[in-house]
């Protein structure tokens, strides 16, 4: 094993590094982990199965986002951040796959090593791993980049930080962090923290760091060149160091990759259609098949790409702060969405085309059921029976209108519910028994043209329920800074769940997360039963159990009534420039984000 090297850390608890050595050998260094079975992938694979080996390297693209940025480092609270940028320009330990569930392969380590009951990960780095300014990556590195992260880093960085016990060198290249909680998903989210180098950060300002300070990666990616708030410009490293790893084989073809920035969707679109982008993600199908017909299209120069995917729904709409009044009643959440008239909105702005999201993991296997709760799931919600939301096991479903713009049904199941959360119409206004109008406000980022669409069409049927609802608009500055403050009453979310759920759903809705500026948990879910379904989850020995524990934590978030659902996107839609070429072979995660700059390739016409 060669010499013991123990740095402690400030936040993980110290163990003696001596116990490693009387520990008996539970397993074996493998070239992968999965979060149940094996890697589908066999240690001397080629490539990963939905990348080109072949493909090219060259060509130079430019891609669009809505808003604007004013920090480059992704890895801090403060600031708004091209979110393309921890994709491209960092790495860790381990990459992940994205045709397997929850599958990774070693990138910046060479293995992994586990236990069965996964209380520890070791990890061995390779030797030839490299930051992009040609400095080794070291065991040093890795340990203070967990550090870091852990305690001055992102929100989301701070629940692994908690459950490490300790991290200790164990040879020249290799480091075992042990964790103090049962959680098997641990090991794997360790493999996935970035790495940072610590010559560039110790003994700086890491939370206060200028636009200038650009984060040092091990990634692809450079940042060559930006303007605040306009473009950033991504240089791929000519000397990078993993271009002839299998993992990265037929991978991040592009030369150049630029980032351009518009005050809003709209301005993009015509960004996009006047060739100033090379690619553009379509959400509306509406859009897709009636916008998407003009002149470059129709010479063959712009091409239109459908790629289908088989992740969950997630869950995106108008989530409702509940950690103050007027949503802190379930019944007047209910009644916001008994007034959301689904039907004639997606008709309106869609074509009614794309299908509405029924809960959190609708559209795959890790979805409810239907209906009452089966004998597992109710097994797992009976101890959080006096707590659960009326509804969780004897089955709760959304509303579905007549789709005519009155939408009457929904519009008296409103009132009803108001009226028993005790909001009484007077003279065409709702109020309470104090006589206090019901009145709230929809924050919402002023680059977001499709929600404010959606919410002009709800507020009105709003103001017919005597309910006092306005719009709020901010730049993406200010909508960052009152998202992270939990400053609103409404506003729009969306969170992208995956095929394997795991330690994030802590930071998404669990109660810890409820008063944490920054979290995900933006309706400010404090619930003992989501708490004790995420546990399940990350407890669960068999696919069988996390599976019903995931159905279950769907049905309390789903009967919660925090959020008012739209529509989900079961197929990518993306549009570009015919010299931009994608394998033929999709991974069942789809067009990712990760996907197009990942795996696709410039060919001249």
């Amino acid at each position: 094993m060669g010499n013991v090297f123990f740095r402690p850390l400030s936040r993980f608890a110290a163990v003696a590094a001596a116990i490693l050595w009387w520990q008996p050998v539970l397993a074996e260094p493998s070239h992968g982990i999965s979060m149940y079975g094996t890697p589908a992938l066999p240690p001397d694979f080629v490539s990963l199965p939905y990348a080109n080996p072949d493909a090219p390297k060259g060509g130079s693209i430019a891609l669009g986002n809505s808003g604007g940025f004013d920090s480059l480092n992704p890895f801090i609270r403060k600031g708004t951040v091209p979110w393309q940028l921890r994709f491209l320009t960092h790495e860790s330990l381990m990459g992940r796959s994205w045709d397997e569930p929850f599958t990774l392969y070693g990138l910046l380590a060479e293995s992994v090593e586990v236990p069965d009951d996964r209380s520890w990960v070791e990890f061995t780095l390779r030797e030839e791993a490299r930051f992009s300014d040609g400095t080794p990556v070291t065991v040093d590195d890795v340990i203070f980049s967990y550090e870091l992260l852990g305690t001055e880093g992102h929100p989301r960085y701070l629940g692994l930080a908690q459950q490490i016990e300790s991290i200790t060198q164990t040879g020249p290249r290799s480091l075992r962090i042990a964790f103090n909680t049962d959680n098997r998903e641990l090991a794997l989210l360790a493999g996935m923290r970035p790495i940072l180098s610590r010559a560039q950060w110790e003994g700086r300002d890491f939370t206060n760091a200028e636009l200038a300070d650009v984060p040092l990666g091990t990634g692809p990616y450079v940042v060559s060149d930006y303007e605040a708030g306009r473009f950033v410009q991504l240089s791929r490293n000519p000397d990078y160091w993993g271009a002839d790893l299998p993992f990265r084989r037929g991978t991040f073809n592009f030369d150049e990759i630029r980032l351009d920035f518009y005050g809003d969707t709209s301005v993009l679109f015509e960004a996009f259609k006047g060739g100033q982008l090379s690619a553009l993600r379509e959400f509306n199908a509406e859009k897709w098949q009636t916008q998407y017909d003009f002149p470059a299209v129709e010479r063959g120069e712009v091409v239109k790409s459908e790629l289908p995917h088989e992740q969950p729904s997630g869950i995106t709409g108008f989530v409702m702060n509940t950690r103050k009044p007027p949503f802190d009643d379930w019944r007047l959440r209910e009644a916001m969405i008994q007034a959301f008239n689904f039907e004639y909105i997606n008709d309106t702005l869609t074509g009614g085309a794309q299908p509405r999201i029924t809960s959190y993991f609708s559209n795959s296997r890790l979805a409810m059921h239907p209906g009452p709760a089966d004998a597992a799931v109710t097994a797992l919600l009976e101890p959080y029976a006096e707590d659960l939301p009326p509804g969780t096991l004897e089955g709760y479903e959304l509303p579905v209108t007549d789709g005519s713009l009155r939408n009457r049904r929904g519009i008296r199941a409103a009132l009803k519910l108001l009226d028993e959360a005790g909001w009484h119409p007077e003279d065409g206004v709702m109020r309470n028994a104090s006589g206090a109008p019901l009145q709230f406000t929809v924050l919402l980022e002023q680059s977001n043209t499709e929600a404010l669409a959606i919410a002009d069409l709800y507020l009105g049927a709003l103001k017919r329920l005597g309910v006092d609802a306005r719009v709020e608009t901010t730049d993406s500055a200010q909508f960052t800074e009152r998202e992270t403050a939990f400053d609103f009453d409404m506003t729009y979310m969306r969170r992208a769940v995956s095929l394997s759920p795991g330690n994030e759903q802590r930071f998404y809705w669990g109660s810890e997360a409820a008063e944490q500026p920054g979290s995900r948990n933006l309706m400010g879910v404090a619930s003992p039963a989501v708490d004790g379904m995420i546990d399940a989850m990350l407890s669960a020995r068999s696919e069988e159990e996390f599976n019903t524990a995931v159905r279950a934590l769907d049905r309390v978030l789903t009967a919660g009534r925090y959020v008012i659902p739209f529509w989900q996107y079961t197929d990518g839609r993306i549009a570009h420039i015919r010299e931009m070429k994608y394998p033929d072979y999709l991974p069942i995660y789809g067009d990712g984000p990760e996907y197009m700059p990942q795996v696709w390739w410039y060919e001249p016409s």
